[in-house]
């Protein structure tokens, strides 16, 4: 089966530092075939026969300890999870090729309550949108993430969750890459 990985706070600000080439090796001595990695934020693309995400997930976690000495969190879908994230985005009026770096997915590691859902689409401000769906949070920032107090760490405290965020034109290649 398919499956997509993301690594939370890797490369970032030269903490956890990790080449892709040695991200690969680490991903095919832990039994994985097919690794294509994307950029340097931690993207792997892999196929593998367990169906249990979160095995992966503690496989790949155990595997990056191992090689690299990290603790770092990992988030596994399957491609169609990726592809259903990548078709299910509410903001279909953005120009996605003008705004992909706009549009951001932040991938939870479980689903948040409903109240702590509303209370973080409260602290989005005209004119940056914020949705949740499931376990995956959209964002529009038009001025820039930068700008956007909608950070990674911020969603992660006001949800109490563990969650890594990605732009729209990481998503959309890791789904092409993944086919």
């Amino acid at each position: 089966m398919k499956y997509i990985s993301v690594l939370r706070g890797i490369n970032v600000s030269g903490k956890n530092k990790i080449k892709m080439v040695d991200l690969k090796a680490a991903f095919l001595k832990a039994g994985f075939e097919n690794v294509v990695t994307y950029i340097q934020s931690g993207n792997v693309i892999f196929d593998y026969v367990e169906t249990d995400t979160n095995k992966l997930a503690s496989i790949i976690e155990k595997s990056i300890g191992e090689s690299f000495g990290y603790d770092i969190p990992v988030d596994v879908r399957t491609r169609d999870e990726y592809l259903k994230i990548y078709k299910s985005c509410p903001y279909e009026e953005c120009e996605m090729e003008e705004n992909g770096t706009k549009v951001l997915v932040t991938l939870l590691s479980e689903e948040a309550s409903n109240d702590k859902k509303r209370e973080l689409q409260s602290f989005a401000k005209h004119p940056e949108r914020l949705s949740v769906k499931g376990n995956v949070v959209y964002l529009y920032c038009p001025n820039g993430y930068g700008r956007s107090k909608l950070t990674n760490t911020f969603i992660e405290s006001k949800l109490e969750l563990i969650a890594t965020t990605r732009n729209w034109k990481t998503i959309g290649k890791l789904v092409e890459l993944s086919c």
